[in-house]
């Protein structure tokens, strides 16, 4: 049933990927096109025709069985090459040969982790033999006549080649996105069954690390869902909120977005210098009338930016701007924090937006000449955000739990009138990314196996 759910809710066929990796080879994903000589996958969306995209079952990796045919060693470049039976072939350095050793003397095997120090690693080290052994794994023997011995299968999945790295680095990250606007349709999962079955699980994180959003029906609608739901993954963000907090509009509000009021669109907690990755809103009350919750992807806003503006995009990936947040709640606060509205990583991939108007401080940490540059930028980024066609607008109801990317999307509230006897109230909560690729990995490993 949780794939049916997931399936009636899947994404148009207008989602693009990142620009940035449209060459990318084939990639685990967890949204594919449907195909109709395939099977139905479990623990993808299915019925999405994404351009070039293959499916969750197309694996990035290299399948395992490899066999290897033969092995030189390449003395002047300091590489053994390994020949394999199906004409490829990968480079391996000596140090790093030596360096991962997975002889129980160099690697805990319980925890799969080095005992090897680095100080006594001879990073000039060469060789004396190199062989395939009977059982086809990659014997070696160094000059202190230590031997290490290499299954195939680990050493292809480590090939230095670009294409072996990238497909790892996408298995073990997911960096590959799928932008959307207006038309997108939530994918939407049930609750319970996220709760209770990994498949579904995994679906639910593949998804809200490739689109950034996943509905949740279903739960029910009193406080503790979101706690429940975090402990599917592992453990919720504290912050100066506490571990969960309540949306609702208070007296004296410490947060405007504990007001009745209208919200832009926004990322959460960019006063802070690691914002929290994930968050959890659970509806359990709605207004009497309006406070519909609006979203944008803000990755896909960057990408727009930079195509119709790039003097303003580069300002905003390069100049780094104040914020503030200060008050009482879990207790007394003032955190200051200066990040770029735009983050992008070494590669010049987006990787993180950092916006919240309210919070955005009046210093303003920059030269004359770079004032007015830095808020016609920002204008222009804001306007592209609002335009119609890029912003999804939805209702929550009691009992439906949104989950999204807060590195990625802004979201934002319309202003609402509620019951006075009954508030709105939405429940939510913090959790980082680390924590949620954390448990996908485990859940890909439960569901597919070792790879």
């Amino acid at each position: 049933m949780w794939m049916s759910t997931l399936a009636r809710h899947a994404l148009p066929a207008m989602l693009q990927r990142s620009s940035a990796l449209v060459a990318r080879q084939t990639l685990r994903a967890c949204v594919g096109p449907r195909r109709a000589a395939a099977p139905p996958t479990p623990s993808c969306l299915t019925s999405v025709p994404l351009r070039e995209q293959q499916t969750l079952v197309s694996a990035s990796l290299p399948v395992a069985g490899h066999r290897v045919r033969h092995t030189r060693v390449l003395d002047e470049e300091r590489l053994v090459e390994v020949e394999w039976e199906d004409g490829g072939q990968s480079l391996y350095p000596f140090t790093w040969l030596r360096d991962n050793c997975q002889c129980p003397l160099c690697t805990l095997q319980s925890a799969q982790a080095r005992s090897l120090l680095f100080s006594e690693l001879d990073v000039h080290t060469g060789v004396d033999i190199v062989q395939v052994t009977d059982n086809n794994k990659v014997s070696i023997v160094w000059p202190d006549q230590h031997t290490s011995e290499f299954d195939p299968d680990w050493l292809r999945k480590r090939c230095f080649s670009s294409a072996a790295r990238q497909a790892l680095q996408e298995e073990l990250f997911l960096n590959e996105r799928y932008y959307w606007d207006a038309k997108l349709r939530i994918p939407t999962a049930d609750f319970q069954e996220v709760l209770c079955d990994d498949k579904a699980a995994l679906a639910w994180l593949s998804a809200l690390r490739r689109v950034g959003m996943v509905y949740l029906k279903g739960a029910p609608p009193e406080l503790g869902q979101v706690a429940r739901l975090s402990e599917r993954i592992g453990y919720l963000r504290h912050t100066f909120y506490g571990h969960t907090w309540q949306v609702q509009d208070r007296p004296m509000a410490n947060n405007v977005a504990y007001t009745s009021g209208a919200l832009s669109l926004h990322t959460d907690y960019p006063a802070l210098h690691f914002p929290p990755g994930v968050q959890f809103l659970h509806c359990i009350t709605q207004a009497y009338d309006g406070g519909q919750s609006e979203v944008v992807d803000g990755f896909h806003m960057a990408e727009q930016l930079q195509r119709e503006d790039p003097d303003a995009f580069q300002t905003l990936t390069s100049v780094r701007v104040d914020f503030t947040d200060m008050g009482t709640d879990y207790c007394d606060f003032m955190v200051q924090s200066k990040n770029r509205i735009i983050d992008v990583d070494s590669e010049g991939r987006l990787a993180r937006i950092n916006f919240n108007n309210a919070t955005r401080d009046s210093v303003l940490d920059l030269p004359l000449h770079q004032v007015q540059p830095f808020y016609r930028a920002l204008k222009a980024y804001v306007d592209i955000m609002n335009r119609p066609e890029n912003v999804v607008t939805y209702q929550m109801q009691p009992g439906d739990l949104v989950t999204f990317d807060n590195w990625r999307v802004l979201h934002g509230r319309r202003s609402y009138i509620s019951n006075p006897d009954k508030l709105r109230n939405l429940e939510g909560a913090y959790l980082d990314w680390d924590e949620v690729m954390s448990r996908l990995r485990v859940l890909r490993r439960s569901v597919h196996g070792d790879q």
